[in-house]
């Protein structure tokens, strides 16, 4: 099975873990969209955070650099949203452990 850049990209981000929610930010919604440039294996992502002060912001938005970065050999810019989040973002079943859902 071939996998697209733009899926290896979303499953590696998947290692970028919120400390404080425990899960990571592609189950939380974080990541609200992956442009890639093909031809010079880079993307742009924008991510938002759990709250506006988020106190691991700089730390999430970093890792989610490094980790773009090691699957896009041109590049990451990394670009933060406007919208606000909320747990409706979430991927299906994402917060079923903490039985708030």
């Amino acid at each position: 099975m071939v996998v697209s850049k733009e899926e290896e990209l979303l499953e590696s981000l998947r290692t970028v873990i919120d400390p404080e929610i425990g899960l990571n930010v592609v189950e939380l919604g974080l990541i609200r969209s992956l442009e890639l440039d093909q031809e010079a294996d880079s993307a742009n992502i924008t991510m938002i955070l759990t709250t506006p002060f988020c106190p691991y912001g700089p730390q999430l938005i970093g890792q989610v650099k490094m980790v773009g970065d090691q699957v896009m050999k041109g590049g990451t810019a990394v670009e933060i949203g406007t919208e606000l989040w909320d747990p409706s973002m979430m991927e299906e079943g994402a917060g079923g452990d903490w039985g708030l859902f």
